[in-house]
């Protein structure tokens, strides 16, 4: 029964059907970050009144005509992708051996879970749960009441600090292109898509780790109203000298990111 199951998820990891889940799901992904680098650059010039984070970008939506509408989409668009990377991270990678192996499918299941959570946000917004909950400041002083809190708020910083480090490091280096077919690499177009690649996948890092150093700063420091999400890393990066150009860039770069996510889509390699 096992090996049949197993034949079964290998099946559907390699179905056409599946490729046509994630490229409706990679769509869903552009939109959402074509929409946070928006309210990222509103931040910059003054209209900062949403959330500049992937939670305030559904939110704007949603108020949009027919933004219900389209917030379910992402949400659905979200679920096949983690489909995709429950799949992967259980049947794929068969080309590789040992450790590599389970890196490439731990990496997969993490994958997962990022495409969960943000669905379940675009769920909640869709059905209307107005719940705002206490954010990150409250979960990390939760946490702190835990044994070996601040070393757990110090741990999770550092991950979220590499993790957008290993962002950045994957746009500089274009290790992104391997999720782009031939012809998407290829001639002017995909000289454009390497480029939104690169700027995208930096910017997003560079705002991933940003947010990996308020936990940092809230661990070292004790004080939960240090951390925060992304929203609250972009405004400290508004209170730096310079702070309105370098919000821009950042908001330009995840707008890109949003912008590769389609042709991704277009142009799927997996």
């Amino acid at each position: 029964m096992s090996m049949s199951a197993g034949l079964a998820g290998r099946k559907a990891e390699n179905s056409e059907w599946l490729d046509h889940a994630v490229r409706i799901g990679m769509v869903a992904y552009g939109v959402v970050h074509l929409m946070v680098g928006f309210l990222a650059v509103q931040l910059a010039l003054g209209g900062g009144g949403t959330s500049a984070s992937q939670k305030g970008a559904l939110a704007e939506i949603a108020e949009k005509p027919f933004g219900k509408v389209l917030v379910w989409g992402i949400a659905i668009g979200m679920v096949l992708l983690v489909v995709w990377r429950v799949l992967d991270a259980t049947f794929g990678h068969q080309e590789k051996q040992g450790a590599d192996k389970l890196k490439a499918r731990g990496a997969s299941a993490f994958k997962a879970v990022i495409y969960a959570v943000l669905g379940f946000t675009a769920l909640k917004i869709a059905v209307g749960s107005q719940s705002q909950g206490g954010g990150s400041e409250t979960m990390t002083a939760k946490v702190f009441s835990w044994p070996a809190g601040q070393l757990i708020v110090i741990g999770v910083g550092l991950a979220i600090l590499g993790y957008g480090g290993f962002m950045a490091w994957r746009g500089w280096t274009e290790k992104f292109k391997e999720h782009l077919d031939a012809e998407g690499k290829s001639g002017e177009t995909g000289a454009a898509y390497i480029l939104f690649g690169r700027i995208g996948y930096i910017a997003k890092g560079i705002a991933i780790a940003l947010v990996g150093g308020l936990f940092l700063y809230a661990g070292f420091t004790h004080d939960p109203k240090k951390s925060g999400g992304l929203d609250q890393a972009l405004h400290k990066v508004l209170e730096q000298p310079f702070g309105q150009l370098l919000l821009v860039a950042i908001g330009v770069g995840i707008g890109c990111y949003g912008l590769f996510c389609f042709a991704r889509a277009r142009h799927l390699s997996r």
